[in-house]
């Protein structure tokens, strides 16, 4: 068989070779932890590939959030559970 085709055929297989691995490091370094931080209703840096939990203002200033419905909302869309009802008596 002529040498140039099996060289080209080689050539192929390895930059196919590279090309999957390459996909491999792209899935399992970036994508998966990406998945996983956004399900855990975290913030994800794809630049630093940092996986953040995101923090109220009211947590930081100490200022109480004086409409309860809008921090039963900011607090759900931080994943934390709702604050238990009082109990009437």
């Amino acid at each position: 068989m002529n040498p140039n085709i099996e060289r080209l055929k080689l050539v192929f297989i390895a930059l196919f070779a590279v090309i999957v691995a390459g996909v491999l490091v792209w899935q399992v370094g970036w994508i998966i932890p990406q998945k996983k931080c956004e399900a855990a209703r975290k913030w994800w840096d794809a630049e630093q590939r940092v996986c953040a939990q995101p923090v109220l203002i009211s947590d930081i200033t100490g200022r109480t959030i004086d409409d309860k419905a809008a921090e039963a909302e900011a607090k759900a869309a931080l994943g934390r559970p709702a604050p238990p009802a009082p109990a009437k008596p």
